[in-house]
């Protein structure tokens, strides 16, 4: 048994697949470290979001118009007689921006909690725009015969975590200045909406609305977001220009931006939206009503989650490298790795004449597996980059000493490590290239099999098998 177990090329392949399928399990642990990690990060992001403001949904202005529909009830008794009652029910009208433009500024900074680190921005813009001419007569009557008795109408505006205003913004509408209050009244409680600020229409905005004239806007403010920025394009005509020194945007949402330019120094971008392809009004209007069935206790966090689900145009800003997401997708290669270095270690045994104990071939795997693990732990501390770098660097140096000893001779050990440094610059080049990473690989694996299968081509497996082999050098 004892000889089988040292000559057999069959059997000795058959225990290094069981020590790649063993490689699994430290694997699978590193990977559970990997999410359990990211997911303290994700805590973090979501810490900060608490103390300071997390990613934010901006909608607005929009003018809320109150009024009292007035109307009489006719009722006839057993007697023939008609019964006159008045009646009447507070009603609210909406009225959205004709055209609304946003320029900002998105300054980008980092905060920190313990070792995570989360981006933040400050908006510094404004929206530009116009209201259409009101007239009562086109307001809907629920009840025949009715007349309205319309109310000061109030400016709202609305963000998903007002926590993020810095300061309260200017307004100026139909030329004088607005001052905001908080909260918007006249509109359901439980509404995103109600959560927001208002403003008071001045004299001269009242005078311009009550003549039936348009009401130009300009509102001014400072914001900070964790991240993510989403505008609600309520307007007919919805425009936007944003630009910031972040230079790792991601742009999402229902509308993509119509331009928009990336570079070292930042990015620029623009969006261009219409109410004709936009769900965002009959949505804020869903909710104003009730209907999103959002129930009243939850509050701030149930505005949020409305906010979210409103059409809109976002742009975030983003780590260039998630650390966890680039060690979880180099974890999924660390069988595959752990694999090829050991075969490369078994055809060194054939063709040396030489005899590697199955432990020697463990703790080979053991060391790419420890890779991983130590990858991790730096990239937490320094960039990923040189965090892999450093991991790989190390690991190679340790096989090539160990091989070197192993295999009798530096240039084996030389050759082995020249081989490992390979496989580690070929999968960073897989982390690097996300979009090609299936490219690659398949046809680093293909290099990989073409190799070993012509190098092989002329070998006699089994007079190769039968030869006595030398044994390696103790460890």
């Amino acid at each position: 048994m004892k000889s089988l177990l040292a000559q057999s090329s069959l059997t000795k392949v058959i225990l290094l697949v069981l020590l790649v399928l063993f490689a699994a399990l430290p694997l699978a642990r590193i990977g559970g470290l990997i999410e359990e990690r990211g997911a303290s990060r994700a805590h973090a992001a979501h810490e900060l979001a608490t103390r300071h403001a997390g990613p934010q949904v901006v909608a607005g202005p929009v003018l809320v118009i109150p009024y009292i529909e007035r109307w009489v009830e006719e009722e006839t008794d057993d007697k023939g007689k008609t019964k006159r009652t008045p009646r009447s029910k507070q009603v609210t009208h909406y009225v959205f921006p004709e055209k609304s433009e946003l320029t900002g500024r998105l300054a980008a900074q980092e905060r920190y909690l313990g070792i995570f680190t989360v981006l933040f921005y400050d908006l510094t813009g404004g929206f530009r725009g116009r209201f259409p001419a009101f007239d009562a007569a086109a307001l809907p009557h629920s009840e025949k015969n009715s007349s309205f008795e319309v109310q000061a109408p109030v400016l709202a505006f609305t963000v998903s975590d007002l926590r993020g205003l810095q300061g309260a913004p200017t307004l100026r509408i139909a030329g004088a200045p607005g001052r905001w209050l908080p909260r918007v009244p006249h509109v359901p409680p439980q509404s995103w909406l109600a959560q927001g600020i208002h403003a008071a229409l001045p004299a001269e905005a009242q005078e311009a609305f009550t003549q039936k004239q348009p009401l130009d806007f300009q509102l001014d403010l400072t914001l900070v977001g964790q991240e993510r920025l989403s505008v609600v394009p309520l307007a007919d005509e919805n425009t936007a220009q944003l630009s910031s020194d972040w230079p790792h945007p991601s742009f999402g949402g229902e509308f993509l931006a119509v331009r928009r330019t990336v570079g070292d120094k930042g990015f620029e971008a623009s969006w261009s939206v219409s109410s004709l392809v936009s769900s965002a009004r009959a949505q804020l209007l869903h909710d104003l009503r009730g209907e999103a069935k959002v129930p009243p206790e939850v509050g701030i966090a149930a505005g949020r989650q409305v906010a979210d689900r409103l059409d809109s145009f976002d742009v975030s800003l983003i780590e260039p490298l998630n650390v966890y997401a680039m060690s979880e997708r180099a974890v999924k290669y660390g069988l595959l790795f752990v694999g090829l270095v050991l075969m490369a270690a078994f055809m060194f045994e054939l063709f040396a004449q030489l005899r590697l104990h199955p432990v020697q071939y463990g703790l080979v795997g053991l060391s790419i597996t420890l890779f991983f693990l130590l990858l991790l732990a730096l990239s937490e501390k320094i960039a990923f980059g040189l965090a892999y770098a450093v991991a790989a660097c190390a690991s190679t140096l340790l096989l090539t000493v160990y091989f070197s000893a192993v295999l009798r001779g530096w240039k084996r050990g030389l050759g082995l490590g020249a081989y490992v440094a390979v496989l580690y610059a070929a999968l960073y080049g897989l982390l690097s290239s996300e979009d090609n990473a299936l490219l690659l690989g398949s046809l680093l694996l293909f290099a990989l099999v073409g190799l070993l299968m012509l190098g092989t081509r002329r070998v006699d497996w089994y007079a190769l098998s039968s030869r006595p082999a030398a044994p390696a050098a103790s460890t």
